[in-house]
């Protein structure tokens, strides 16, 4: 294998769907399986085990096994056991666990508690299926997503996932946080992958609250800037976010739901950012010069990952960039 050395940042479903084109697009260039960077910002502990919500989504679709209707969980899955536990007033009735789903959920947290980190418990997972891609999580620590929403004339604080699928990010947030962050590493081989990397691609994730606690790690932003190159691409086609609520997250941090703004707000590299280029809708070109003029090289490509072959092309158009 001669093809370059990749890595990925990602999370979410978006994420999970660009990593799925990124393989296909390695493989047709006989280059090494990606290195695959998962958020694990968005982790919980709810009934007694850990849920990696962004891991399984990115494990699952590598898998083939993923729900791609629902965009998150297991294919085929069924929720017997999450109607016992609401029975039972266990957990959060807004949030369903499938049966298979809680199959994985149960043996990680048994691995967790018998000692192994979580980049050994995500190794322990990948083994199950011929993913085609090294997942790491961003990670050891526990770095769980608090949202402090406006609440009167105060405020309160919630987990992301109570704030996100409870509330559908209704609640008008005010700041992210990931108590611990500070003191936190990368996991083993996260630095050491994306600093040897002959293009390091950010995944059109969340970038507040999917790519964020990545680079807020200590150490991944120092790494990239050893990376030969970093191209990112746009989770923003025809000035709108394409899924989830991003643009609620990117209001409260003061940025603007456009393509030319989420590429300013990751910065460039030659002025201190992160990016080289910025793949950006075919909705959107006319911000190609705004984006250029920020320093960044803008790449104008069909953002739309409707299917393996889009994403693939999106991830062919993200490497050609490089």
């Amino acid at each position: 294998m001669s093809g370059p050395r990749v890595v990925v940042l990602a999370g979410g479903v978006g994420g999970a769907k660009f990593t799925l084109g990124v393989r296909e697009a390695l493989r047709r260039r006989d280059a090494p399986p990606a290195t695959v960077v998962v958020n694990t910002g968005d982790d919980l502990w709810l009934s007694g085990v850990r849920l990696q919500p962004d891991i399984d989504s990115v494990t699952y679709a590598l898998a083939g096994v993923n729900d791609t209707g629902r965009g998150w969980g297991r294919a085929g899955d069924s929720e017997r056991v999450n109607a016992e536990l609401q029975a039972w007033g266990a957990g959060w009735p807004w949030f369903t666990l499938g049966d298979l789903d809680l199959g994985t959920h149960l043996a990680r947290t048994g691995w967790l508690r018998e000692g192994s980190t979580p980049t050994q418990v995500l190794e322990r997972m990948a083994g199950r299926w011929e993913l085609g891609a090294r997942l790491l999580p961003m990670t050891d620590a526990e770095v769980d997503t608090i949202v402090h929403v406006r609440d009167g004339d105060g405020e309160r604080a919630m987990h992301f996932q109570e704030w996100w699928t409870r509330h559908r990010a209704g609640l008008e947030p005010i700041r992210f946080e990931n108590p611990g962050i500070a003191d936190a590493a990368p996991a083993p081989g996260v630095a050491e992958a994306i600093a040897a990397a002959d293009v390091v691609l950010l995944a059109p994730s969340n970038p507040v609250v999917s790519i964020g606690p990545i680079l807020a790690v200590p150490g991944v932003r120092e790494a990239l800037a050893a990376a030969s190159a970093v191209v990112g691409v746009s989770p923003i086609i025809g000035g709108r976010v394409v899924r989830g609520m991003a643009d609620v997250c990117l209001a409260a941090i003061g940025v603007e739901t456009n393509t030319a703004a989420v590429a300013a707000h990751y910065g460039a590299r030659a002025s201190g950012g992160l990016l080289d280029a910025w793949v950006l809708a075919e909705e959107d070109a006319s911000a190609a010069d705004a984006v250029a003029a920020a320093g960044v090289h803008p790449i104008v490509a069909p953002l739309w990952m409707s299917d393996v072959a889009a994403s693939a092309a999106l991830a062919e158009a993200a490497l050609a960039g490089a």
